[in-house]
Formats: C-alpha cells, sequence, structure tokens
C-alpha cells in the first residue's frame, strides 16, 4: 500500500523525477512548490507556498507518512550567497521542525555530493565517512550552505525524534534540467564555448538513476546515514571531450592553465556582471574545475539497490534534450 508523501522543491530536476518515481511505485504525492503547475489533471496534489514559511509547509504536511526535502537553489554567483543561506538552511529547519510536529516518521533530505567529496588531492576518493571539505569549498556559497543545511537537518532531526537519510547526488546529467541549473556546461559545449580543458576531476549521474536511489531510501536507507550517489569518477579533460563526442562538436584540446585562467576570470567577471550579462567564465566555476569530485558509490549500491547507467547514455540522453527544446545549437 502506497504512502502519502510531501516533496518540497518537486518541479526541480530531480524533485520532477523523484515525484515520477513515487507515482509509478503507489505512492500519493503531494508537493509544496512556488506556482501551480500548468497541467491541471496531474496526479500530484500541489501546494502553493515556500520552505520559509513554517503555515505553508504545515499544510502541506499535514497527514504525511513521509517527506523528501529536495527543494534547493544552484547558483555560482556570490551575490546569491544570501538567498542560497536563507533557502537551504532555514528552509531545512522549517520542513524537519513542521515533519516532526505533524508525526512524520522519516525524511529524505536531498544535500550534495560536494559536501563530502572534494578535494585538491586527485588520488582521494572519498566515502561517506569523510568529514565536510570545508577547507576546499569554503569561498563557495552553494556548499557553504549546503553544509550547514545538512548539519542543521541531522540536529534537528535527531532533537525531534525524526529518521532522516541524507542523499548526495553529484552532477545530475540527463533529460528534463528545465531551468538550466545542473546542465550549463553540457550547453557550453554545444555551444563551443570551451576554449580550453581544466585539469581537475569530476563526477557525474543520471538524474533518473538517482531518482530511483532516493526513492529507494525511503524505504531502505538507514537513519542517520548519508549515501553518496554517482556514476563514475572521470578528468574534466575527459568529461569535456565526451561530452563533445555525444553533441558531435569540435572541441579545444588546450590545457588551461591554472593560474592564467583564474586570472582570465577574475578580471572579466566583474565586468560582465556590471552590464548585466552570465560571464562567460566566473572565478568559482574556475576554481571548482581544478579541483577533484572523485567519491566511492559502493553503499548506495549496497544499501539503496543503486545502479547507474553507462554514463554516455547519460550524455547523448542530455545532448539529444537540450537540442529538442531549443536550449542549445
Amino acid at each position: 500500500m502506497g504512502m502519502t508523501v510531501l516533496v518540497t522543491g518537486g518541479s526541480g530536476f530531480l524533485g520532477s523525477h523523484v515525484v515520477e518515481r513515487l507515482i509509478e511505485e503507489g505512492h500519493h504525492v503531494r508537493t509544496l512548490q512556488r506556482s501551480m503547475p500548468i497541467s491541471e489533471d496531474s496526479p500530484v496534489e500541489s501546494h502553493v507556498g515556500s520552505v520559509l514559511e513554517t503555515a505553508d509547509v504545515a499544510k502541506a504536511i499535514a497527514g504525511c507518512d513521509a517527506v523528501f526535502h529536495l527543494a534547493g537553489w544552484v547558483s555560482r554567483d556570490p551575490r546569491d550567497a544570501s538567498g542560497m543561506h536563507a533557502l537551504h538552511v532555514e528552509g531545512t529547519r522549517v520542513v524537519v521542525d513542521a515533519a516532526a510536529d505533524a508525526g512524520v516518521q522519516r525524511i529524505i533530505y536531498a544535500s550534495t555530493s560536494g559536501s563530502i567529496a572534494c578535494s585538491r588531492n586527485s588520488d582521494r576518493v572519498a566515502t561517506e565517512l569523510d568529514a565536510f571539505p570545508e577547507d576546499v569549498v569554503g569561498g563557495w556559497p552553494y556548499y557553504v550552505s549546503k553544509i550547514a543545511a545538512e548539519k542543521v537537518a541531522f540536529e534537528r532531526a535527531s532533537a525531534r525524534g525524526v529518521s532522516l537519510v541524507s542523499i548526495h547526488p553529484s552532477l545530475l546529467l540527463g533529460p528534463g534540467d528545465l531551468r538550466g541549473s545542473s546542465t550549463e556546461d553540457v550547453v557550453r559545449v554545444m555551444r563551443r564555448q570551451v576554449p580550453a580543458l581544466p585539469r581537475g576531476g569530476m563526477n557525474m549521474v543520471d538524474v533518473r538513476d538517482a531518482a530511483a536511489a532516493t526513492v529507494a531510501a525511503l524505504t531502505r536507507g538507514h537513519a542517520g546515514e548519508r549515501y553518496l550517489l554517482g556514476a563514475v569518477n572521470w578528468t574534466v579533460r575527459e568529461f569535456l571531450l565526451r561530452t563533445a563526442e555525444a553533441a558531435e562538436v569540435g572541441i579545444s584540446r588546450l590545457p588551461a592553465p591554472n593560474g592564467l585562467t583564474w586570472l582570465g576570470a577574475w578580471l572579466s567577471e566583474p565586468l560582465f556582471r556590471l552590464f548585466g550579462a552570465t560571464p562567460p567564465l566566473d572565478v568559482i566555476s574556475v576554481e571548482m574545475s581544478q579541483v577533484f569530485w572523485y567519491f566511492d558509490n559502493s553503499k548506495a549500491r549496497s544499501d539503496l539497490g543503486f545502479s547507474p547507467r553507462d554514463p554516455r547514455e547519460t550524455l547523448r540522453d542530455t545532448v539529444h534534450d537540450l537540442r529538442a527544446r531549443g536550449v542549445a545549437p
């Protein structure tokens, strides 16, 4: 028999796939989002509101058996730091407390692999036992806010007696990124906007596989545990070359000099921001491309039945979706 579950961020990239998966498995799904969906014949019970408003969350969560707290804001723009911190940290506190007040027994919280797996050492392959890499990500507002939110999530859940499981997907790719929150680097490749190849390392995962593991955490995840969700550890060079291959476009194979690339972004970014334009290269993106986001997904495979598909299939599907929606040429 299906449960009644609330999904915050249900219209987002991961959230929309989680909602679809929950419906397929026979659950009654509610969402909390900032505006009503366009479709009126959806099987989803939609609530309009904000995770920052206690009354909105309390109304949406009443009568639910579980909550998927997926609401988030991804930005590399330092000007968005305070907004991201409020949404992630305060929003998480509101959701956990409202769940406890409503008698909800389980929360699935979506964090990011970057709150665990980020290192300046290319030989480092992280696991869920690793500490927060605050010495590496401390200058990047998105990750600072997600680490703070994760601490609040576990602290409040423990204090209020709620079972909480945290999932940590890496770079989400695949079809359906309607807001462009995860696929911007793929778009840059498709538009031939990558002048050189950085020297760092990355991890990626298909959003459909991440959604399946997130839903599995509802019944298979262990309370108080974290789960890293990723398909492959690649160098950034290999990721960009394989993306270009999937898109059938040319790409420069020149290595990007770390110091020179950072200096170029540092000089040009303020000018683009001054005139309201998106900089082709920003300081945070450059810094992120020079570190290593490698990790081991064994725990998710064992506990959640996580089984990521071939990442080349994910890249092909991402490219096809972006072209079909007219996002990239």
